[in-house]
């Protein structure tokens, strides 16, 4: 074989090679709780990511996507997210690690991440710390630092002066009362007393006895959403807090439009800070809201399935850039730095956190054509993570 045919045999081989690599579909491994306590999360973020596929396509970058869903329920069992995450790199090869509804979740699947060497989105998990667990980390989601930061400065410019701190007792939850506490009383403000409730099955009605006996302006409140949030506000309102003069604030979680119908009445007029809304005023809420109603329309869009949504917006646009390479450091540094405007409004990838930048809004609940729901008043633009500072 003369030297122009070895040099055509290499062109065809390497041809060969990347259309064959390039057929092969992306894997995302997606470890959610899909049963259980937490099972709404799992449900939302899945929602998310497959409303991202039907809206948008299945391929980017040349290679069709393919979901592997695993349920990590509770979710809060860091032992079994991070088994499931060794069977998604070992067993399934997945390229993408991605969901992670919990905090316990995310914090046991980085050291998988690390070692395999694979993308690991979170989509909703928001200890400020996780970006910090790996090189491989990108949020979609929030931080509750993040979060907890705005209301507590609209808490101290609008007559509030004392406030009762109530967490549950896990990771966003010291997050959520370290921020409050730190800019509220850099405002001026006083903490009264903090208390922390259980995770699962708590008992309010103490708490709630000695919140009444503290005789605060305010409770700064962070529960996970779900049963035990529900089960608290029937108590401060049956206990006569509300009665007492007693406001409550929060952040978003509180008043999540996924629990929003069951909290009834007695979530009017709570005042929470959140970076998402399902009635948030723009082109692009609007669209992604019909959009979910059409496809499931028992429930109802919330910060969980936008972070699903825009976690899936991530790996198809880098998926873009890097031409379908899914290699963990280009896949990293093509995300650094990326913008574009989601269902919440403009968001950005932070270039050195691997965090998101977004728009905190104060909202107010408030019966909109017969429908309960955050509504909009004021916003804090443009706004990192304060935890990492």
């Amino acid at each position: 074989m003369n030297l122009k045919q070895q040099l055509v045999g290499l062109a065809l081989a390497a041809t060969f090679s990347v259309s064959a690599w390039s057929a092969d579909p992306v894997k995302i491994g997606l470890v959610l709780p899909m049963s259980g306590p937490f099972a709404a999360y799992g449900k939302q973020i899945e929602h998310g990511v497959k409303l991202y596929l039907a809206t948008n396509g299945d391929t980017f970058g040349g290679r069709k996507v393919e979901l592997i869903l695993k349920d990590d329920s509770p979710g809060t069992a860091g032992d079994v997210s991070k088994r499931l995450a060794q069977e998604l790199v070992v067993k399934d090869k997945v390229d993408i690690l991605a969901g992670f509804g919990l905090t316990p979740s995310a914090f046991a699947v980085a050291p998988v991440a690390t070692e395999g060497k694979k993308p690991m989105i979170v989509m909703n998990a928001a200890t400020s710390a996780i970006t910090t667990k790996s090189p491989y980390i990108i949020r979609t989601s929030m931080t509750l630092p993040q979060n907890a930061a705005p209301i507590a400065s609209w808490a101290a410019k609008n007559g509030i002066k004392k406030v009762f701190i109530l967490i549950a007792d896990y990771g966003p939850g010291y997050d959520a009362a370290g921020q409050f506490k730190k800019t509220f009383t850099a405002a001026g403000g006083q903490i009264v007393d903090e208390v922390r409730a259980p995770v699962s099955n708590p008992d309010y009605g103490p708490f709630l006895q000695r919140i009444k006996d503290a005789k605060p302006d305010a409770v700064f409140l962070f529960l996970p959403p779900g049963a035990g949030t529900i089960a608290f506000m029937k108590g401060f309102s049956e206990r006569g807090l509300r009665e007492a003069g007693i406001k409550l604030i929060a952040t978003g979680d509180l008043t999540d439009e996924d629990i929003l119908d069951a909290l009834g009445d007695s979530a009017l007029g709570l005042i929470t800070s959140f970076h998402y809304s399902e009635a948030h005023k723009s082109p692009e809420n609007k669209a992604y809201t019909d959009a979910y109603y059409r496809a499931y329309p028992n429930d109802r869009p919330n910060f969980m399935s936008v972070g699903g949504y825009d976690g899936m917006h991530l790996i198809a646009e880098v998926l873009k850039k890097t031409h379908g390479n899914t290699d963990a450091e280009k896949f990293v540094e093509a995300a650094k730095g990326m913008k574009w405007v989601s269902p919440r409004g403009p968001i950005t990838i932070d270039p050195v956190t691997r965090d998101i930048v977004q728009t905190i809004y104060i909202r107010k609940v408030e019966r909109v054509a017969g429908k309960l729901q955050n509504v909009e008043f004021d916003q804090v633009p443009d706004f990192k993570d304060p935890g990492k500072e």
